[in-house]
This record gives C-alpha cells, sequence and structure tokens, in this order.
C-alpha cells in the first residue's frame, strides 16, 4: 500500500518535494521522531508500465539531489552529469533516476535549518540527531509513496555508498541490485577526527551563535570554509595535488606575508568561500555526525556478514579507488568478504587512478567499464528493454 503524501514543487529551489502527514513521522534511531517530513529529491526519465526501472542514486556529504541538473545556487552542472543522462550510464531513456537530499541537509529535506513546526523558527541545534538509518529511511518512505515496490538499482559513492550498504541490510526485499562506490561499512577514527576538526572549525566562528546564526541575521563563513578546506584534502591525493599544483606560486616572489603565495592555498580558499554559498553550517555537523555513527558490524553483532543474510537475491558491484586514502581499498574488500560470506553474488573491482576519493565522481574509463557491465547484466536479468 503506498503511503499517502504531498507531493508538491519548490520552484525556488527547481525540486519536488513529498511532506509526508503528521500522522506518519519519520521514527529516528535516537527515538526522537520528525514530524511533517519534508523530502526534496529529482527525478529524471521516466517510470515505466510494471514500474520495474527506478533507480535511487544516494548522495555524498557535500552533495544533494541535483545530480545531474543545473544547481539553482551555484548555476554549475549536476555533479555526476557524465553518469546519469540519455545513452550514459544510467540512462534515462531506460531508467527512472531518483536522488533525494539527505535528511539533515540543507536543499529541501527536513534538516536544521528548517522551520520547526513547534516554534516557527529554525531547528539550529533543537533538531535531533541523524543516522545513515534515518535517511535510507528517509528515502524509503520517499520511494513507496512513489509507488515503488522494487529498485533496480540502488547506487552511491561516499557517504552514497554507506546508505547503499543500509539499504541492503534494511530494505533488501526492495533490492534487485546495489553498487557501493568508494565507500566503507564502517568510519574509521581517522575518519572521526577529521570532521571533528572541521565541526571545531564551525562552532568556534563567533557568528555561529550556538547554532541559532539565522535567528540572528548571520552565517558561520569563515568556520565553515574552514571545515570544507580541510575536508577537501582528504578527498584528493597527494600526486593529484603535486601533479596540480606542486609547489606553483601565485605570483612572481614571495609575499612575505600570510596571504596565499601557493597556487594549493588559493585552490583550497577557493573551495572554502564557493561551499559556504550552497551549504549550511548545521546540516554539515549533523551530516558529518550521522557518518561517524555509521558502524554496521557492531549493529549486527560485531559481523558485517550478518547485516547481509537477507540480501542474498541482490546483486552487489563494490568499486574502490587505488589512490583513495580516506575509504581505502582495504575497507571495500571487507565488505566483499562479508558478502561472499553472507551467500551474496558480489562483484568487486579496484580502480586504478591516482586522482584520489573524488575519481568516483570524475570520468574514470575503467570504473564506467565496470558499471555498464554490471548495469546490462542486472538489466538482462531484470527483463529491462
Amino acid at each position: 500500500m503506498t503511503i499517502v503524501a504531498d507531493r508538491r514543487k519548490d520552484a525556488a529551489r527547481d525540486s519536488e518535494v513529498m511532506r509526508f502527514p503528521a500522522d506518519k513521522p519519520l521514527r529516528l534511531d535516537s527515538g526522537a521522531e520528525l514530524r511533517g517530513l519534508e523530502v526534496a529529491y529529482k527525478t529524471y526519465g521516466a517510470l515505466n508500465a510494471d514500474k520495474s526501472n527506478a533507480v535511487l542514486i544516494c548522495h555524498a556529504l557535500t552533495m544533494d539531489q541535483y545530480v545531474a541538473s543545473t544547481h539553482p545556487v551555484t548555476g554549475k552542472p549536476g555533479w555526476w552529469e557524465k553518469a546519469v543522462g540519455p545513452g550514459r550510464l544510467l540512462d534515462t531513456d531506460r531508467h527512472f533516476v531518483i536522488c533525494a537530499n539527505v535528511v539533515g541537509g540543507c536543499m529541501g529535506t527536513t534538516g536544521p535549518a528548517s522551520l520547526n513546526p513547534a516554534t516557527g523558527k529554525p531547528y539550529g541545534l533543537s533538531f535531533p540527531v541523524v543516522t545513515i538509518g534515518d535517511m535510507v529511511r528517509a528515502q524509503a518512505m520517499l520511494v513507496e509513496a512513489l509507488g515503488i515496490e522494487t529498485l533496480f538499482a540502488v547506487v552511491g559513492g561516499s557517504m552514497g555508498g554507506m546508505q547503499v550498504l543500509q539499504w541492503a541490510a534494511d530494505y533488501p526485499e526492495k533490492l534487485f541490485s546495489a553498487i557501493c562506490i568508494a565507500s566503507t561499512a564502517k568510519h574509521s577514527a581517522q575518519n572521526i577526527a577529521f570532521h571533528e576538526v572541521g565541526r571545531q572549525a564551525i562552532m568556534a566562528d563567533p557568528d555561529w551563535r550556538g547554532g541559532a546564526y539565522a535567528e540572528a541575521g548571520v552565517r558561520p563563513e569563515k568556520g565553515l570554509g574552514v571545515a570544507r578546506m580541510g575536508a577537501h584534502i582528504t578527498y584528493v591525493s597527494e600526486d593529484a595535488l603535486q601533479r596540480k599544483f606542486g609547489r606553483g606560486l601565485q605570483r612572481d616572489g614571495l609575499s612575505w606575508t600570510f596571504d596565499a603565495d601557493f597556487q594549493v592555498e588559493g585552490y583550497l580558499r577557493y573551495q572554502g568561500s564557493s561551499f559556504v554559498d550552497r551549504f549550511d553550517a548545521n546540516a554539515y555537523l549533523y551530516i558529518t555526525r550521522a557518518m561517524d555513527y555509521f558502524d554496521l558490524p557492531t549493529r549486527f553483532g560485531g559481523q558485517l556478514a550478518n547485516a547481509f543474510v537477507a540480501a542474498r537475491d541482490v546483486r552487489f558491484c563494490v568499486l574502490s579507488i587505488t589512490s583513495d586514502w580516506l575509504y581505502p581499498t582495504r575497507e571495500s574488500r571487507e565488505i566483499v568478504r562479508a558478502l561472499n560470506a553472507a551467500g551474496c553474488r558480489a562483484s568487486f573491482l579496484e580502480v586504478v587512478s591516482d586522482k584520489g576519493h573524488d575519481a568516483f565522481l570524475l570520468d574514470e574509463p575503467q570504473m564506467y567499464g565496470a558499471l555498464e557491465g554490471f548495469l546490462a547484466a542486472a538489466g538482462q536479468a531484470r527483463g529491462l528493454k
């Protein structure tokens, strides 16, 4: 039975929004509930007659639902336009592609910047802490509201890959195939540490105001910018930074000040300053905390394989990147070993690239070739035309 929800257009954000009634709350892992949940999403292509061609793309930390659309704030192309569209990897002439902004996000889905119906003011830090499981639960509500019983595929990289694994653990009966790229089954101490540095940078900004900056009419732009700069270093490899910048200067000679002398400094400052225009600081706190809390093995008695026992009918594809030190290949291998131990069908490829973690967003022929082959075989098995 399809969930009855209010579907409307958010013209300002060029996005669809599904609003769920107050008597259908999102129950969170923390024990809290979100009533009047809104999920902002984009769709591409058309749902076929038997609703068997739906693909859900789960986005990474700093992404959103604009996977193949011009971003309404930045005006930039969609973050995975190379992969989504007519004749592309996820061919919208064949597939109905859905991408939703995660719970806790800041592009239309209920998050800390949303108005708390109880107060009429932005939630700020009164917003409950959310998990990857909560994000997936909201996505499942959306998929059901769209009248889709089974997804042909759920696809995601980085934090999106965490959501893919959560889908396989929580809703295996709703999946035909799953693609997990450059991700992990649990957040490492190193990654928690990087996130904590970013959160502390935000909270140290005087304009953060204890999370109530919206009411004060200010934004902690400097703190959020520094958080983005630190995180961005983890997304690229040393080889990529060296090849692109080395010790190149931005001008002739040194300035003998603390201005950005080196090209790599200017690059990071640009990454920080451009990020604050499209992202909410509190959302950054909440989403990074959700990633830190992610730990599938512990939830399943310390054995990751237990998470996938019910997913034996799901076809899995797991990809890692040789130069990814954020989520290194050994973590993808742990996922594959757990899938094999659970009796699941799993394909695995380590993509050779020196571009670091963000290679999953770039035009990597080896990665695209593997995914094309996997999707073609899965589509044939599914009976897609």
